[in-house]
């Protein structure tokens, strides 16, 4: 097993019923290069049906899609208190 998958077997996720990441799918749609398929560390971006799809339930919330989206498509906040991620052994 690589040490990056070792890493993420030490993350627990409380998940919220409300997403922490909200996308705007127009700005998305008009978004040519896409570069959240490519630069989440967990792959929570997809492309299905020409569309962005997000699943925020294993998001580390790293900020990563945040900084790189050039088109301010997402709205991102922390999970609300007690929800989101917690590391253990770490």
């Amino acid at each position: 097993m690589s040490d990056r998958a070792e890493k993420l077997l030490t993350i627990r996720h409380n998940v919220s019923r409300t997403p922490h990441i909200v996308l705007d799918t127009e700005k998305c749609t008009a978004c040519l290069q896409k570069p959240c398929l490519y630069f989440c560390p967990v792959g929570c971006f997809s492309l299905e049906d020409n569309e962005i799809k997000f699943q925020y339930e294993g998001c580390l919330e790293c900020g990563t899609c945040r900084v790189m989206c050039g088109n301010n498509a997402l709205t991102w906040d922390y999970p609300q208190g007690g929800f989101g991620v917690s590391v253990r052994l770490g």
